[in-house]
């Protein structure tokens, strides 16, 4: 994207997001091998004291 400096906000709104389309279709993300979350660290439940034997 070009300097947008003299543009108004509007302009750049418009300047910005017809970039984010252009990219969108240049360059479309990679479809993930591996479901959505299922690399987070796993957290057990050990720190709810009295709650957990209640």
């Amino acid at each position: 994207m070009a300097n947008t400096a003299s543009l108004s906000k509007q302009e750049r709104k418009k300047a910005k997001r017809a970039a984010r389309q252009k990219r969108k279709t240049e360059k479309p993300l990679q479809p993930r091998e591996y479901a959505r979350g299922s690399q987070k660290r796993k957290v057990k439940k050990l720190a709810r004291g009295q709650a957990k034997r209640a």
